[in-house]
């Protein structure tokens, strides 16, 4: 058989290829004659995804519920690997910033318009029963969300307004963990003893978020735009990006989770409490937190209504 021009440039990229790292070509082609053709299913790795929902009850609306949210991390999970390419990029430009952050910005779009899925897909009745199995559990132990926030604006925009004073970049990072604005979430607003969901989060992750911290203390997304040119940092579109990018995530994406939380939670009588005990009224509203990963994007006007208009 003639080996085609084609075929033997081929072959000699793949020699190169292998002569790099030491390896010899024919052990890798021989390899080919033995290796079963790929599928879709195994390249998906479908039979372990859809072994991952385990019901804890007998309620049909639960598996709803668990698909919802796994659903939720794999999209958190794109969001962060877009989040990499930006901050370890070493020649960053406008075009390829504000390409990631759209893509960014449609998965968050995505997450927002899902929440129908929840809000008009699950029954109230059954959603009220098998909720009680899942306490102290919480969403708001999602790690991957918070990955996303620390790795996408500098840490004292986290912080709740009442420190943000008294905390700088000298402050050691366990110091303003202890000092997030969700830690108002898990802890007795008059006591400051941390709830079961709070101390078994930290338990889980505290080291994790410390040494992620540390990584995206100078690359999160902020940090690498203010580090831009300032004719960049000026780009309409870059700007547009960033802008749609924070509003989706901290107004409109939140007020998605709160109005179905409302539904299901506030149901004509007092609001009850979140699963993990939290007041998820106070701590999900964007006007109480005002949650903003590019301040300087934004007029003080739009930074003072800041979740208003929702």
């Amino acid at each position: 058989m003639e080996i085609q021009p084609e075929t033997k440039k081929l072959l000699e990229q793949l020699k190169n290829k292998y002569d790099a790292i030491d390896q010899d070509l024919d052990t890798h082609l021989e390899g080919l004659l033995y290796g079963e053709p790929i599928t879709y299913w195994d390249y998906i790795q479908t039979e372990a995804l859809l072994n991952l929902q385990v019901q804890r009850t007998t309620f049909p609306d639960e598996m709803v519920f668990i698909m919802y949210h796994q659903i939720n991390e794999l999209l958190f999970k794109m969001i962060l690997w877009e989040i990499q390419q930006v901050s370890h990029h070493h020649d960053l430009t406008a075009k390829f910033f504000s390409e990631r952050l759209m893509r960014i910005s449609r998965y968050f779009d995505m997450l927002t318009s899902s929440f129908n899925i929840m809000s008009e897909g699950m029954e109230v009745e059954q959603y009220l029963q098998f909720r009680n199995t899942l306490t102290p559990a919480s969403g708001f132990q999602s790690a991957q969300y918070r990955k996303i926030e620390f790795a996408s604006t500098d840490l004292i925009n986290l912080i709740d307004a009442r420190f943000r004073d008294s905390i700088d970049r000298n402050t050691p990072y366990e110091h303003a963990l202890e000092h997030l604005y969700w830690q108002a979430a898990g802890k007795n607003f008059k006591t400051g003893k941390k709830s079961y969901l709070l101390s078994a989060f930290e338990e889980q992750y505290k080291n994790e978020f410390i040494a992620f911290t540390k990584e995206y203390n100078t690359i999160n997304l902020y940090a690498k735009f203010k580090s831009l040119p300032k004719d960049v940092q000026e780009d309409p579109k870059l700007i547009a990006s960033m802008r749609h990018y924070d509003y989706t995530v901290n107004v409109t994406w939140v007020m998605a989770h709160y109005n179905t939380a409302t539904k299901y939670l506030n149901h004509g009588k007092e609001p009850e409490e979140a699963t993990g005990g939290s007041d998820w009224a106070k701590y999900m509203l964007p006007k109480y937190q005002k949650r903003i990963f590019f301040p300087s994007v934004w007029t003080p006007q739009e930074i003072e209504n800041w979740g208003q208009d929702v």
